[in-house]
């Protein structure tokens, strides 16, 4: 039986890549600084550890006979408007846990490590430019600290592959979503939060969206994501590589389809907030000539999506009505 590690299993993705590697046979633990969040891991072995620690990073790729895959998942991270209030913390904790997660990794002989980058790498784009490939990345001019840092990581991954002879597989993905993700807090993306939004506004309601609303993002659904990790991981295809949805929409689109799987009229105030860049386009030619394709269209994503978040705000407030009676 072959045997993986993932680190975040606790969190979104990593939670639907532990499933996706036990239906594959393996044999999993799962590492997380927390318990996962909705319920049991599905992991055969689950350490809750600090990666930011490198001992803990030596423990969670400790084990008898070794590990055939590693997959570094673990990230401080959030949605735009934690990515603009927590710089600081991006940095250090992600630069830790990324240094020290490799180092252990070559000191353990890890043959094969995953890691997940982003398109945060890249510069501001408008919306209608041409797709941007991954060596263009460079001359590099992230958008937010939290590019700087996973552009750093890749390098340094690399480097390590480069002369530790590991397989280095690095994803650079573009915004995910789906059931059991962030959907409140102040770390959800975009999606989950629409998500809440209106699920917590009665119909013909008002509910606020940071910008103007014309920012153009791609939205990829977990399963695809996850689909796009295992292709990647087992290829021969070294450097960075985009994974995401071709299908690119603006953020008063993305209302307007949750808007309509809810069955609710819905009123968009604009206010101030972090937006980001204007627009996203990338290339997807590297993980499609692996025969990788995203499969699920945001309408369909969507309809996956909201009621499991729409049930999060229904319990969310039958517990405090509980409280407060």
């Amino acid at each position: 039986m072959k045997r993986a590690v993932v680190c975040a299993a606790g969190g979104f993705i990593g939670g639907h890549l532990v499933r996706r590697l036990k239906s594959d046979g393996f044999w999993v633990r799962g590492v997380d600084l927390k318990l996962p969040e909705f319920g049991l891991s599905a992991a055969d072995e689950f350490l809750q550890l600090d990666l930011r620690d490198r001992q803990a990073c030596h423990a969670a790729l400790s084990t008898s006979g070794g590990f055939d895959e590693a997959f570094q998942l673990a990230a401080d991270m959030g949605g735009m408007g934690f990515i603009h209030s927590a710089e600081c913390e991006i940095m250090r904790n992600n630069a830790l846990i990324n240094l020290n997660m490799i180092d252990a990794a070559a000191e353990l002989a890890v043959p094969r490590y995953f890691f997940s980058s982003s398109v945060c790498v890249y510069r501001d784009m408008m919306p209608g430019e041409p797709e941007l490939r991954e060596d263009e990345a460079y001359p590099a001019l992230p958008d937010n600290e939290y590019g700087w840092e996973k552009l750093y990581a890749e390098r340094v991954a690399m480097a390590y592959g480069r002369r530790y002879g590991m397989d280095v597989r690095i994803a650079r993905f573009q915004n995910c979503y789906g059931p059991e993700g962030t959907w409140c807090g102040g770390r959800e993306k975009a999606p989950a939060a629409i998500c809440r939004k209106v699920a917590e506004a009665d119909d013909g309601g008002t509910i606020d969206v940071w910008g103007d609303g014309t920012a153009v993002r791609s939205y990829t659904y977990v399963d695809d994501m996850v689909d796009g990790i295992i292709t990647l991981t087992r290829s021969g295809l070294e450097g960075p590589v985009n994974i995401g949805n071709p299908e690119y929409v603006t953020v008063n689109e993305l209302v307007r389809t949750v808007a309509e799987v809810a069955g609710k009229e819905i009123q968009v105030r604009h206010v101030d907030g972090p937006v980001g860049v204007h627009s996203r386009n990338f290339s997807h030619a590297r993980i499609e000539a692996l025969g990788w394709r995203a499969r699920i269209p945001l309408r369909d994503g969507i309809e996956r999506t909201y009621p499991w978040v729409a049930e999060q705000v229904r319990r969310t407030r039958a517990d405090a009505s509980a409280v407060e009676a």
